[in-house]
């Protein structure tokens, strides 16, 4: 039995979620968007998932790997999962709705 996944479905392993904050907000009008991504892929996954989920053509993407921050929580000490943070830069004309109006 040869199970299918749909191809979005794929996709939407690699894209976690965005990321909206106030140096993120101001990358709309640059036209770059920000997303939470899985630490495994790499850019060309990153750049055809983000085509096929949102249907805009991705001119570049840009990648970093964020340090462990350290959590304390009375006396016990931890960390933050570890998570990879993607730029992506769209064509001009090209925009994502990340804040759909009810």
């Amino acid at each position: 039995m040869n199970k299918e996944k749909h191809p979005l479905a794929h996709s939407l392993d690699i894209i976690k979620s965005p990321i909206i904050t106030d140096k993120t907000t101001r990358l709309f009008e640059n036209n770059q968007y920000s997303f939470l991504v899985d630490p495994k892929t790499n850019k060309k996954l990153i750049k055809k998932s983000i085509e096929l989920i949102f249907q805009v053509q991705v001119i570049g993407v840009n990648t970093s790997h964020l340090p462990r921050k350290k959590r304390r929580i009375g006396k016990f000490v931890g960390y933050r999962p570890h998570y990879k943070r993607a730029i992506v830069k769209l064509a001009p004309g090209e925009s994502i709705n990340l804040f759909p109006e009810e």
